[in-house]
This record gives C-alpha cells, sequence and structure tokens, in this order.
C-alpha cells in the first residue's frame, strides 16, 4: 500500500476488495447472457431437439450430471454469471460449486458441477463455456503480472482497452486476478492526455497550469491525471498539482529521477503511474523504481482465454 496520503478521496480505484460482483456487473451479465443466447439459439439447438425431445433416441427428460473442469492451471472468474445464465434459460438445473471467483486452480480441477435434463444444460454449454474461459483468462493473466509485482509498492491496474460491451465483467475479472481497476469510463475520472496537448499547445492558453485550472472548474472534485512523456513535461505538470502523473513510455531511470523528484517536494504530492511498454519481463524493474501505479492494456486486450471444459460424470 502507498503509505503517503491520497492527494484527493475520489481516485477512481475500487474501495472494497474482490470479489465485488455488484448490481452493474449484474446488469451487464444479463444482457450479454441474452445477446450470448440470440445468436446462438436462434432456433433452438437442433442436435439437442433431434436426440433429446419426445420420441427422440435419447428421449425427453434424460438425466445428466457434468463438471466444469480447467485443463490447465489458472484463476477462476465467472461463476456468478453462469448461475445467473442457467437462472434465467434453464432454472431446474442445480448447480453446485466448490470453487469460487479468484480461486487459483490446477490442470484438471474440478470447480462447478451441474445436473439436471440434458435437454436444458447442453444448449447452453458452449455460451457458460465461452464466458468462463474468457473472465478467467483476464483473471489469469492479471495474477500473473500480480505475481511479478510482489514485495513492491506498486499497483496493478488495468486500462479501459476492453471487448466493447465487455467491460465491467472484464474489470470484475481484473480484480479476481489481484488486480485493481483505472477508470471505467470517461466520465470516471480526467486524464489529460497528449492530444489534448496538442490541440491546446496553439492556442492563447499554453500552460498546463491553467488547463488542469479550467477542468477543475469544469468537473470539480474529479479525479485528475496529466499524462507525460518526459522530464519537461512532467515539471510542469508537477507544477499544476494534479491528483496523479501518467508517465508514458518511460525508462526506469526516469522513473525514478520523477520519483526522487516528486519526493523532494515533500508529501502530498500526486501519485505516480507508469504505463506502456509494459512487459511481464520488465514489469517488475519498472516497479523497482518506486511508481505508485502500473497500468497495463494487456490484462484485457491481450488476455488468452483459459482452457475449460464441461465433462459428463454420469445421467
Amino acid at each position: 500500500m502507498d503509505p503517503r496520503p491520497a492527494a484527493r478521496t475520489t481516485e477512481p480505484l475500487p474501495s472494497a476488495p474482490f470479489p465485488g460482483f455488484g448490481p452493474e456487473e449484474a446488469e451487464e451479465a444479463s444482457w450479454l447472457i441474452e445477446r450470448a443466447f440470440a445468436e446462438d439459439l436462434p432456433a433452438g439447438d437442433l442436435t439437442t431437439l433431434g436426440l433429446f425431445s419426445p420420441g427422440a433416441p435419447g428421449g425427453a427428460g434424460i438425466p445428466m450430471r457434468a463438471v466444469f473442469a480447467t485443463r490447465s492451471r489458472g484463476v477462476l472468474c465467472g461463476v456468478p454469471v453462469i448461475e445467473r445464465l442457467f437462472r434465467s434459460k434453464a432454472p431446474g438445473v442445480v448447480l453446485r460449486g466448490t470453487r469460487g471467483d479468484g480461486h487459483r486452480l490446477d490442470a484438471g480441477e474440478r470447480f462447478l458441477e451441474i445436473a439436471g435434463a440434458a435437454s436444458e444444460i447442453l444448449p447452453l454449454e458452449r455460451i457458460a463455456l465461452n464466458f468462463l474461459q474468457r473472465l478467467s483468462g483476464v483473471a489469469t493473466e492479471t495474477a500473473r503480472w500480480v505475481d511479478a509485482l510482489a514485495g513492491t509498492r506498486a499497483r496493478l491496474l488495468d486500462t479501459r482497452k476492453t471487448t466493447p460491451g465487455w467491460r465491467r465483467l472484464e474489470k470484475y475479472a481484473v480484480r479476481a486476478g489481484g488486480g485493481q481497476n483505472h477508470r471505467m469510463s470517461l466520465s470516471d475520472g480526467i486524464l489529460l492526455k497528449d492530444n489534448h496537448r496538442a490541440l491546446l499547445a496553439g492556442g492563447a492558453t499554453r500552460r498546463v497550469r491553467d488547463w488542469v485550472e479550467a477542468l477543475r472548474r469544469a468537473s470539480p472534485g474529479a479525479f485528475l491525471q496529466i499524462e507525460v512523456d518526459g522530464r519537461e513535461e512532467f515539471l510542469e505538470a508537477l507544477d499544476a498539482r494534479p491528483d496523479s502523473i501518467l508517465l508514458d513510455n518511460l525508462g526506469p531511470a526516469d522513473l525514478a529521477w520523477a520519483v526522487e523528484t516528486r519526493d523532494r517536494r515533500g508529501p502530498g504530492g500526486p501519485s505516480l503511474e507508469a504505463s506502456g511498454g509494459m512487459r511481464l519481463d520488465n514489469v517488475r524493474q519498472v516497479a523497482l523504481s518506486g511508481v505508485d501505479r502500473i497500468s497495463v492494456g494487456a490484462l484485457t486486450h491481450s488476455a488468452p482465454a483459459l482452457d475449460i471444459g464441461l465433462d459428463v460424470i454420469g445421467a
């Protein structure tokens, strides 16, 4: 944890630890479930209908017991979504979970048992696996980065580089993996970026401090961060007294200099966040510079799916 007091109390980080599957996540999950159901079952599951309906070889109502299990090691995420899926689309199915979101699973570990009519379970198999594999993949990728930062002061944050429509669930998965969330949306905080600066630099108002004052007036109390990509811009941003400074694509030496420069000015300065060019093999070196936060877009935009399957264990 950062021992220095925050400049403001409105920093957009979760105030409660994981799990945090709240009403907003539930609403997004319900919407995505409807979309997934519509795209995968526009006229029903023809295979299941042909095999497990009245007069079909399997007959109607044949019971089925199965388990969701991992094929590789990873961090589980998505169980509340699966519960909503079956509750809304197959209410007769019974689920019994042995592991919850955020649990680190070994390869082959069973974490959710399901029982009910085959005609209800089988049509939802792929939808359920798509949710579990995607969200568990994000949680697993996040955990790898969190492990790389162990023992440092740096907090791992995600970005807004999320799948359209999946933002709350993917950011929930980041929390399941041990990370923290950056802005949920452009409405959650102010970030003065290079493109803003480029457009403003040719106008009559040229000082970053002036721009910050205008932003404070427009959105009083909002968390305000300034992006910089060099020492000169950093010093200018520091004088403007934002809540945080985003150090974009700076090397370890420049990051350490920024931390030292900030600290020499005494307590109450902005938090410092490193971003850009982050890899698992260099993120620890970045953290050892002393920065408070490290944001990584790869947690969501490049996370591979975790290999999960549904195995029949009986009737």
